[in-house]
Parts: structure tokens; sequence; C-alpha cells
């Protein structure tokens, strides 16, 4: 079977498509026959070898997928070969076969196809999980996005509006920012050529922001900070930007503020429960097509490389689809 294959770390460029022998599962384990996995920043970090979780080389990136399960370990009982499923493998996904641990599959939604399915998991999970479990975010506050056409972004717009917030989109660029309205953002700010503080007073009144989902980092998080109201909620979700800010905590102090950690993947292991409840309702926001995941590009294991080049450079709307049998 054909992989995308990181064999030493540091640079995207040299990721080449191998044929490798297929996987075989070990007792709670599942091989998936992939049709569909995503794109997500973090299979960047892990080639660079920049992420918290190091795989052994050489590996093929890629977290989350949907197919059709090929072959099964021994102790699983709730997946079945043939099954068509959707989940997070962690790695491995951008690859014709990908062996994922069972307890991280799940039955495909019904009408649901594989590169929908591909798309909503992790950037909505982490989305819903941020703003539901973590900012407890409320009807009627006010929800600052940054990086808000990317992937997680155009997620937290979504469901924000869903939850019942008015939702200022931040971005780079026009173009980036008339996908932000398309998701159902209320206020736009192009933070290439606006002050962003300055500007989130402009629309708030003064009065700030309640919530700040912060997936960028870099020069954008302490302005993003100050342009909170009392008892604002910063929600740190990521470094896209590539800097890891550092914030003065009087800051925190001055209007009791809260800085808080988004960590999903950890998350879903300490809360299965809650993991699974936020999925449902996922799934049912995207049946009742409340939530409409952008998928921007559709790539070949070939083309994935330079997909995940134009990530890192923040060139990319949404979400990318990696279709391993194109």
């Amino acid at each position: 079977m054909k992989a995308l294959l990181c064999t030493e770390l540091g640079s995207i460029e040299k990721l080449t498509v191998q044929e490798v022998p297929s996987p075989r599962p070990g007792a709670d384990q599942v091989v998936v026959d992939v049709k569909a996995s995503s794109i997500n920043f973090p299979d960047a970090l892990m080639v660079k070898g920049m992420y918290q979780v190091k795989p052994p080389l050489p590996f093929s990136p890629g977290a989350e997928l949907a197919g059709v399960v090929k072959e099964v370990g021994a102790n699983v009982r709730h997946i079945a070969v043939g099954d068509r499923v959707v989940g997070f493998c962690g790695h491995g996904g951008f690859a014709e076969e990908c062996l994922a641990p069972a307890d991280r599959l799940m039955p495909l939604p019904a009408g649901m196809d594989f590169e929908l399915a591909a798309a909503f998991g992790l950037t909505y999970c982490t989305s819903l999980h941020a703003l539901q479990e973590c900012a407890q975010l409320k009807s009627g506050e006010t929800l600052l996005v940054l990086g808000a056409a990317g992937g997680v972004g155009i997620a937290a717009v979504e469901i924000g509006k869903i939850m019942g917030a008015r939702v200022i989109a931040a971005a780079s660029s026009d173009e980036k920012l008339a996908a932000c309205r398309q998701a159902g953002a209320d206020d736009v700010i192009n933070y290439s050529r606006e002050e962003l503080r300055q500007r989130v007073k402009e629309l708030t009144g003064d009065k700030g922001v309640d919530v700040v989902y912060d997936p960028v980092g870099g020069p954008y998080s302490e302005p993003a900070l100050r342009a909170t109201a009392w008892r604002g909620r910063f929600l740190v979700v990521g470094f896209a930007a590539g800097d890891i800010p550092k914030i003065p905590l009087n800051l925190a102090l001055l209007r009791e503020r809260a800085i808080i950690g988004v960590y999903w993947g950890d998350w879903t292991r300490h809360d299965p429960a809650g993991h699974l409840r936020n999925v449902k309702q996922l799934v049912k926001w995207i049946t009742e097509k409340k939530l409409r995941p952008l998928i921007s590009e559709r790539v070949s294991l070939r083309e994935t490389p330079a997909a995940l080049e134009r990530m890192t450079q923040r060139r990319v709307k949404g979400k990318v689809v990696v279709l391993p049998e194109a």
C-alpha cells in the first residue's frame, strides 16, 4: 500500500510517497482502508519535530480519517470488518491503510460521506470543547475568534453562533473574512491593516469581548487579551503564527481575566463520556445543517506536502481533505 512517509524530522518538503507493507492490528487495534483524511496544523508540527507527540521514525502523519474497516484485533467487539468508520488515529492517516486504536473509532454517522466525516472531527471537536467546557460561553456574550478563516477558526465562528454569541472574526485578508461572513460572523477585523485592540473597542462600545479564541499566538495574543471585558476568558488553542507569546500576568489581574489552556486531545482521555456527548451534538448540528464544514481543497498523497506547507504559511481556508486513493 502507498503511504506518505516522514523519514526524518524537520522539513515538510522531504515527505515522500512510498510503498510499505500493510499494517496488522494488535489485540485492541483496527486496520482501516482510508477513504479520506484531513490536514491539521499539528500534522505539520509533528513532521517538524515540534509537536508534543513524537512517533518513532518512519511514520505517516495524518491524525483523523474516515474509511472502511479492513481487519480487527482479537479484543475488538464494537467494530467489525466492513464497517464504515470515522475517528482519530494520532498519526498514520495519510496512507491507503491506517492502524488505529479501536476505542478512537466510531461508526460513520448516517447521511455523512467520508470527506465530510474526515473534515469535521478535530477542528469542530476542539472548538466545541473550548467554547463549551473551557470558556463556558453564554448566549448573548461576545466572542472574538483569531485566525477565523482556518480550520478551527471557522469551526469556532459557526459554533459560537449556534451557542448564541455575537461573533467577531479576525483574519489577515478580506478574502478570508468573506469566508468568515459566510460562516455567520457578525463583525470582522482585518488585523493586517487594522489595530486589533482599537477595533474591538469600537465594535463593543469600549466594553471588550467576553471570550477570545486564539489558535494563532504571535503578535496578536496580547492585544486580544487586552481587548477582553471584565472577567473575560482568553482561550489558548495554538500557535499558528509560530511564536509562543510571553504574556504579562498583570493583564490577567487587572480585569480579573482568565487565561485558559485548551488541550482537546488530552481532555478526551480524561472525559471520554463528555467527548462522546460532544461528537453526538456536532453530528446532530451537521445533519440539521446548522454546521457546514468548509472543505476548500481535495488533494492526493503526492499533493499533501504542498498543502501542509500552505497551511503553515496560513494560506488555507477551512479544511483540506486528503484522498489517498486519488
